[in-house]
């Protein structure tokens, strides 16, 4: 196991950590949680990068680190009553979407680009950008209207990246299919 993939498995253990200290109010303990998921979220892809040690393990378990991090992060504060429903509708949506996809294009063989585009990585800095600030405002006890513009910016990006990627995935399966 090396150091990234290491700490992709971190970053998968610290989400029952954040979603514990969330729910039992502990706010500033969730997003100091939070903080180091992210960290080691971006370690993870640096130092696999610079040392040449991508994996085909990495490839899968890092993206699907910061979706079961992200959903669970969406799906408590839904329950804490802290983000509107949709929000965790669209989120949750984009993600299943997205997993259903790949999981059809594994057991039919097809081949698939799971290359993140700049849309996916925007929506993922800006979900975890949301998620943080939610949790710095009820730590701090502040008003959560000021993230509102930061919310049409995330959930535009999430449907954007969303739609984009089921494109991607119908345009590489009409090749696919006209090549036969």
């Amino acid at each position: 196991m090396n150091i990234p993939n290491s700490l992709t498995i971190l970053r998968i253990l610290l989400i029952p950590v954040y979603v514990g200290f969330m729910t039992y109010g502990r706010y500033g303990a969730g997003l100091v949680t939070l903080l180091c998921a992210g960290i080691t979220d971006a370690l993870d892809g640096l130092i696999a990068r610079k040392t040449n040690q991508r994996t085909k393990l990495g490839e899968i378990l890092d993206p699907l680190a910061d979706k079961l991090l992200l959903i669970s992060s969406f799906l408590t504060l839904a329950v804490l009553h802290l983000v509107p429903s949709w929000v965790v509708i669209v989120v949750v949506s984009r993600d299943v979407m997205l997993l259903l996809g790949t999981a059809v294009a594994h057991v039919t063989n097809s081949s698939i680009d799971i290359t993140p585009t700049w849309l996916g990585k925007g929506t993922t800095l800006f979900q975890l950008a949301y998620v943080g600030l939610v949790g710095f405002t009820v730590w701090h006890g502040s008003q959560q209207r000021s993230l509102f513009p930061l919310l049409l910016l995330m959930v535009s990006f999430t449907l954007a990246s969303g739609l984009h990627y089921l494109y991607r995935g119908y345009r590489r399966t009409q090749a696919a299919g006209s090549s036969h």
